[in-house]
């Protein structure tokens, strides 16, 4: 019976062990400065709460995918959207591809370098004028 108690300790190491590697974080990515530029930009306009600026990042007909929200389509909307909101956030990517005027960013976001709390993708499209917009932008957080 002794054997019980030791079995269940070692079960309880092992999962908290498989835990703390599930709880990590990818390596970042550096981006292309012309995909940096999108990061960087969302960053300044949600600091300073400027919804416009934020909804010009987007495509004319982008969308943003928040969870326990409904879908939001259109600068126009993204803005209404996003009026009121924002404060310290700091973005970063851990992957990225492009394929000719289409790319993506997986990326993190928190208040901090040290305090990612969820995570992202943008779907990206390139404009006629090369300018890298957003085509949709998901997020979740870091929930346990």
């Amino acid at each position: 019976m002794k054997k019980l108690p030791s079995l269940t300790l070692i079960f309880i190491l092992i999962s908290l062990s498989a835990y703390s590697q599930i709880g990590s974080l990818p390596e970042t990515a550096t981006l292309p400065a012309e995909l940096d530029r999108v990061l960087r930009d969302y960053e300044q306009y949600w600091q300073s709460k400027n919804a416009v600026g934020l909804a010009s990042l987007f495509d004319k007909e982008g969308f943003i995918l928040r969870p326990g929200h409904t879908p939001v389509k259109g600068r126009k909307a993204i803005a209404k959207a996003y009026e009121g909101a924002g404060g310290p956030l700091y973005l970063c990517a851990y992957h990225y591809a492009v394929d000719g005027n289409i790319g993506y960013i997986i990326g993190g976001y928190g208040a901090s370098p040290d305090r990612i709390s969820g995570k992202f993708t943008l779907t990206l499209i390139r404009s006629e004028t090369g300018k890298w917009l957003i085509k949709s932008d998901m997020d979740n957080g870091n929930y346990r």
